[in-house]
């Protein structure tokens, strides 16, 4: 009987680690909203044959440097608009799980779509390394975090413009009340 209880036990305290995991991770009730697809969209472009991106990188449909299997994109590979936007929305997932795993305050959905935006674009490890990661932990409604948006405008050591206006978008997304 004993060893009956300490099994159950045992298991109960398992499931309460899980879902503690799991809340940790998912639990703060964001969502990706259409807006921040929409963001997204419209600054990487779609392009169904692969390309080489500014920063030497192959990419396809929607800005995608790897698919969902993790596999790169390479020389040659051909996308379809559907397929792009399958890819799209898995790899926007992907990224608002890992976002969320950094983040340690509530934010609005905005807040949230702006930073998963920003770091489909630069990485989820410069995102991690990012000043702009601590001051949103440190105080979402810091005005001072619009300016660290707009210190990532450069690609392959130049300065970009589509990454200037997107970075102010972003910023200006991060604030906004509704999204």
């Amino acid at each position: 009987m004993f060893k009956a209880m300490l099994k159950f036990l045992k298991s109960l305290i398992s499931g309460i680690k899980q879902v503690q995991e799991n809340t940790r991770n998912f639990g703060m009730g964001y969502n990706v909203s259409h807006d921040t697809i929409e963001l997204i969209k419209k600054y990487e472009g779609f392009k169904a044959d692969a390309y080489i991106d500014v920063a030497g990188v192959w990419t396809i449909g929607y800005g995608n440097t790897f698919y969902e299997d993790g596999s790169k994109v390479r020389k040659g590979d051909t996308i379809t608009h559907s397929q792009a936007e399958k890819l799209l929305r898995n790899v926007v997932d992907d990224f608002a799980k890992k976002v969320t795993d950094e983040i340690r305050v509530q934010l609005t959905d905005c807040q949230f779509g702006a930073l998963v935006s920003f770091t489909y674009n630069v990485g989820i490890g410069a995102f991690r390394r990012s000043t702009l990661l601590r001051k949103v932990n440190a105080d979402p409604e810091d005005p001072e975090i619009a300016g660290e948006f707009t210190k990532w405008v450069r690609a392959g050591g130049k300065t970009m413009n589509g990454l200037i206006k997107r970075r102010k978008e972003e910023a200006e997304f991060y604030f906004k009340q509704n999204c």
